[in-house]
């Protein structure tokens, strides 16, 4: 004898009931953005728990840096820098920026390998609400790598006698590294579906690396700069997370008004940097659009 399903038996038939108050969510776009990519985002931490090697070098290399080049200047003349601190102390904010920096131009890597081994095509091929949540799962992804070698840069330079910051000052940090690595990642990802493949993007990687380390005021201040790399790093973004971090470090007292930083054209202060670091965010954004669109089409 053959038996009728009604209309109600389906939900009865679901993998999941407790998912049935859910299914009315599924039609609208921003819960479905959120949802794709919560769940990208997890694919790639999952990515970083079997192979930890990612973070961990991440980690030790600025540690290495903190201890080398701390050593390297250990003898260097009490109040070289121009006034009474110490050469790690210095050091520190660079490490800082530094290190969120070269984490967020290997941004693009992860969505380059998924492009070449076509994994990327059947997202774009899947009936995702936007493919825009394929770049802001990698960018929370590298966000959330930042903060956490940031925070150990922070604990490890506090024990080797760079003191430690309050929590505005801690806030303040976090601020300014957040705006580096939104704009570098974003630049990343605009390189990753631009280029033709991984080696061309590690090329570009190695070609910009350091000479923006070395063009940033991370190892020396302006005045010990020749007048034309002066002018060159008072141009990098770096330079508007380091000096500020520096400040900060440096100084108990510190808020939007205050000057943090001595460029050849003149004095910045705390608010003034913050605007250099949206403007340069906006601009690195805005000019990847077309490109994201093109790809995403």
């Amino acid at each position: 004898m053959s038996q009728s399903i009604t209309p109600s038996n389906f939900k009865s038939l679901a993998p999941n009931p407790e998912m049935q108050g859910q299914m009315g969510d599924l039609g609208n776009p921003i819960s479905e953005f959120i949802q794709e990519t919560l769940a990208l985002t997890k694919r790639l931490f999952i990515q970083l728990k079997r192979r930890p090697s990612t973070l961990i070098a991440g980690v030790i290399q600025p540690l290495m840096w903190l201890i080398l080049f701390g050593a390297l200047f250990y003898q260097a003349p009490q109040g070289f820098l121009g006034t009474d601190i110490s050469y790690g102390k210095f050091l520190a904010p660079g490490v800082i920026v530094f290190t969120a920096f070269s984490g967020a131009l290997n941004a693009g890597l992860p969505v380059m390998f998924d492009r070449e081994f076509g994994f990327l095509n059947r997202l774009l091929v899947a009936p995702l609400a936007t493919r825009y949540s394929i770049v802001a799962a990698s960018t929370i992804y590298i966000i959330s790598l930042a903060f956490i070698q940031t925070a150990v840069i922070v604990a490890a330079s506090a024990f080797l006698g760079a003191g430690l910051p309050g929590f505005a000052g801690l806030g303040a940090i976090a601020l300014l590294v957040f705006l580096v690595v939104l704009g570098v990642t974003a630049l990343s990802l605009g390189l990753a579906f631009a280029l033709p493949g991984h080696i061309e993007l590690i090329a570009v990687i190695f070609v910009t690396n350091l000479p923006l380390l070395f063009a940033s005021t991370a190892l020396a201040p302006l005045s010990f700069m020749a007048n034309w790399l002066q002018w060159i790093a008072s141009l990098n973004p770096l330079t508007y997370a380091i000096e500020p971090i520096r400040y900060i470090y440096l100084n108990d007292g510190w808020g939007l008004g205050s000057t943090v930083m001595e460029a050849p054209w003149g004095t910045l202060n705390f608010a003034t940097v913050l605007l250099v670091l949206l403007v340069f965010d906006a601009a690195i954004l805005f000019a990847i659009q077309p490109l994201l669109r093109r790809r995403f089409a």
